[in-house]
């Protein structure tokens, strides 16, 4: 038997969790004692947001990210529910408005003043009614404005709209009636076009949003899902539970074939539901337990044997439920790739959680830090559910730099969209705004790209250019002009070549490892 060395060359090696100390944690919040397994915390770059015990209805607190310290126990809370609050979540293209769902059978949608909550909040923004029991989740649609998912124990599915001029909506978009039980988890790929359930009927589901249609159904009786997680652009699914001897396991799945899990590990016999957290720029997958102290990290490749462990974080505080802050929240300066925000009952207390990339310059770590999902919506809602996807608006986390306007376009196309393409003949470069590059990666598959738009000298511009590889493709396009234009050339430029330099250091590896197994062959040709 050929001996294979363990190393596996990646920048993400030596990750480590930084817990932040006690005058920046947030001491004396009255966490929910509720055994609802939800995150039951929401974080964006200006507030945090997390569900309390109370006597009586539900509420939730939220205060300034910076406001940490002790909490006034009269702090001031948003209580508009007649039922205990189950799950909140905040908008990510409105850093002052947040969705709730509680036990009195309705979602509410509130908005929070932009110094924080000086007083108690009773009044919503919006109120939606259609579930006839509990709503226990909510899911924003990750690239379409004003589009909202919420399901309950009624096992519905329900697709909201919210820019309507009614206060309270009876009436959602669509109603999905294809589970038999309640629905413990929902989860969105890149661009909104499908979506993942999990459910107690111990099936997970892959669903078009806007038709209520199953795509893909799991049929395997070996592990029972608790959470479902789609890993971004890279067409699989990633669930945990618990294995058919009842140990707490993860499993990764083919998004378009759910009859076998392409990967399985049992991590232990603990009884806490796992939280899986995704990174689709570093590629990272956290998994925290309910009541556990650690967190194991691992990093996720397209190849066999996907999931490669990282480390793990200790901590002798157990979790009851997580917060994560968006990438644009995260402190670059100190190669802050993530962040939690662990609730600790026993304590009282939220503590923050740094996973940090140990470099030594304090400079702005480009290679860590890739073109990241941005707050300005892709669509319209109207678009969205006229058939249009659309990936989402990218920006960079560079200090100082604003949303760069490219987005990665969906292949489905709306009927609107595909009489603007055959009007495009007369247009020159409309074609553009919705091409995809495609090229091959070293293994021979096809590898879509998404193509980068250049700001258009006129608002409703006629022509538009793209970037492919740092070059402009059209030969009638002239050279950037703008310091804008120049900066995303960079970017681009700049993330080509570090993907060809981790392409060049797995290929050394590998040539490592042959030159290692064709030295032991030899060896063991040889006469004694």
């Amino acid at each position: 038997m050929t001996w294979r060395p363990q190393y596996r060359s990646s920048k993400y090696r030596h990750v480590f969790g930084k817990p932040a100390t006690k005058e920046n944690c947030y001491d004396g919040v009255p966490i929910t004692r509720s055994v609802h397994d939800n995150q039951l915390c929401a974080a964006n770059p200006r507030f945090i947001a997390v569900i309390t015990e109370c006597a009586g209805g539900g509420s939730f607190l939220v205060l300034p990210v910076h406001h940490t310290g002790k909490v006034d126990p009269h702090h001031p809370k948003v209580s508009g529910h007649r039922g205990n609050v189950l799950d909140i979540k905040w908008n990510h293209f409105n850093d002052f408005c947040i969705a709730s769902c509680s036990e009195d059978a309705t979602v509410k949608i509130w908005e929070i003043p932009e110094h924080g909550v000086l007083k108690t909040i009773t009044v919503p923004w919006k109120e939606l009614q259609g579930h006839s029991r509990r709503v226990g989740l909510i899911e924003w649609h990750p690239t379409a404005n004003n589009i909202i998912f919420s399901t309950g124990y009624d096992y519905q599915v329900m697709v909201w709209k919210l820019d309507v001029p009614e206060q309270v909506i009876k009436n959602p978009v669509r109603s999905i009636s294809v589970h038999s039980d309640v629905v413990l988890s929902m989860s969105f790929n890149t661009d909104g076009s499908k979506l993942a359930t999990s459910c107690k009927d111990k099936k997970m589901r892959v669903i078009d949003p806007r038709t209520g249609t199953i795509l893909q159904e799991t049929n395997c009786k070996s592990h029972k899902a608790s959470k479902v997680l789609f890993l971004g652009n890279l067409k699989m699914l990633l669930s945990t539970g618990n294995s058919r001897w009842n140990h707490r396991q993860i499993a990764l799945w083919d998004q378009e074939d759910l009859s076998q899990p392409s990967y399985s590990e049992d991590l232990d016999g603990s009884s806490g539901v796992l939280f899986p957290f995704y990174d689709p720029d570093t590629h990272m997958l956290y998994i925290a337990g309910k009541g556990d102290g650690n967190i194991r990290y691992y990093e996720i490749s397209p190849e066999k044997p996907y999931v490669h462990y990282l480390a793990e974080y200790r901590s002798h505080l157990p979790q009851k439920g997580m917060g994560v802050m968006p990438k644009r929240g995260l402190d670059v300066c100190s190669c802050e790739i993530f962040r939690f925000y662990k609730l600790v009952t026993i304590k009282s207390l939220i503590e923050p959680l740094s996973m940090i990339v140990p470099r030594r310059s304090e400079s702005y770590q480009e290679d860590i830090y890739p073109m990241t999902a941005g707050n300005k919506p892709a669509m319209t809602a109207n678009e969205w559910i006229s058939g249009l996807d659309k990936g989402p608006v990218m920006m960079s986390l560079r200090p100082g730099s604003k949303v760069d306007t490219y987005v990665e376009l969906g292949l489905k196309k709306s009927p609107m969209e595909s009489t603007e393409m055959h009007n495009s003949r007369s247009q020159p470069g409309l074609s553009q705004l919705i091409q995809r590059l495609e090229t091959k990666d070293g293994n021979g598959r096809k590898e879509s790209h998404p193509t980068l738009l250049l700001p258009s000298t006129e608002e409703n511009g006629s022509s538009a250019s793209h970037v492919s590889n740092g070059q402009l493709d059209s030969p009638h396009c002239s050279p950037p002009k703008t310091e804008n234009e120049l900066r995303q050339m960079f970017y681009k430029q700049q993330e080509e070549i570090r993907k060809m330099r981790e392409l060049l250091n797995q290929k050394d590896v590998r040539i490592k490892q042959l030159e290692l197994e064709i030295k032991n062959v030899r060896n063991s040709q040889a006469p004694l």
